[in-house]
């Protein structure tokens, strides 16, 4: 029963780090018009289990490092005297694509989860007879 315990773990690791991706990825959608906002990114961390069993885990968030977009509007409150301000840099149609791939990865990691517990309770059931 070890195995399918490992297994449940590993596809937990999947299922929280991606959650966290989406969560990060819906803070940067939510923002896409926030001037001055820098596009947030996290990466993943392969991290190791007490049996020696590699797991994935959300990094740590940290600001991108790309220039802002210049807007030009002088009827700006945040414009300055050439009628320019700072915009944001992210880019809506990436935070889309990084959100769809998040929510495919999660339901794989979440059918995977279900086929190990599918398995386990059909290996219990072999197992009272």
């Amino acid at each position: 029963m070890s195995a399918f315990s490992d297994a449940l773990s590993v596809t937990a690791s999947g299922l929280r780090s991606q959650a966290a991706r989406l969560r990060v990825t819906a803070e940067n959608i939510a923002n896409v018009d926030t001037p001055g906002y820098h596009r947030k990114l996290m990466p993943f961390e392969t991290t190791a289990g007490s049996n020696g069993l590699a797991r994935v885990a959300p990094g740590e968030v940290s600001l991108s490092q790309e220039p802002l977009e210049e807007i030009y509007d002088p009827s700006n409150p945040l414009a300055d005297e050439t009628g320019v301000y700072q915009g944001t840099n992210v880019d809506l149609m990436i935070e889309i694509a990084d959100a769809r791939e998040a929510q495919r990865s999660y339901e794989a990691n979440l059918k995977m989860f279900d086929q190990t517990r599918q398995m386990s309770s059909a290996l219990l059931d072999l197992l009272r007879r």
